[in-house]
């Protein structure tokens, strides 16, 4: 998954040795993981996502497998993709503790409905493998288009 994994093999090794926590930057990648975002949406001025290559056509088209999954999962829980998402990253460790952003009330109680969605171990290992072999493309916030 590029760079979009790199924490878990460099720096939370680490956290986990020093007793620091991990406050994941942006857990919803920009709403991308809300499953919201199609390869038609339209974002308005201003928008930093009509920059970020996550956001292309192309790479919204190429990381459908990887809302498949998450929606997958969210199904299975009666859950919106969002909260599943979320539910993933509160799973992987007592410690970690995601803070996604959001102007509205109502996404806000969505987000918060994450710590009530329990993975077991087994679709915590199965959800995992399958997300090892998904290859995202697009970089995270930090890198924008060049076009």
């Amino acid at each position: 998954m590029h760079g979009t994994r790199v924490p878990e093999k460099d720096i939370i090794p680490t956290q986990e040795e020093l007793g620091i926590g991990f406050v994941p930057l942006s857990p919803l990648g920009n709403g991308f993981l809300t499953g919201k975002i199609t390869n038609s949406t339209k974002f308005g001025p201003g928008d930093i996502r009509s920059i970020l290559t996550r956001f292309t056509t192309e790479s919204v088209d190429a990381n459908q497998a990887l809302l498949d999954l998450i929606g997958n999962m969210a199904e299975k829980k009666k859950a919106i993709p969002a909260r599943t998402a979320l539910a993933w990253v509160i799973a992987q460790k007592p410690w970690f503790v995601p803070i996604p952003g959001t102007r509205k009330l109502y996404r806000l109680e969505e987000n918060n409905g994450a710590a009530n969605i329990e993975l077991t171990e087994e679709e915590l290992t199965m959800f995992n493998a399958a997300l090892a072999r998904i290859d995202v493309a697009g970089s995270r916030i930090y890198r924008i288009r060049n076009d």
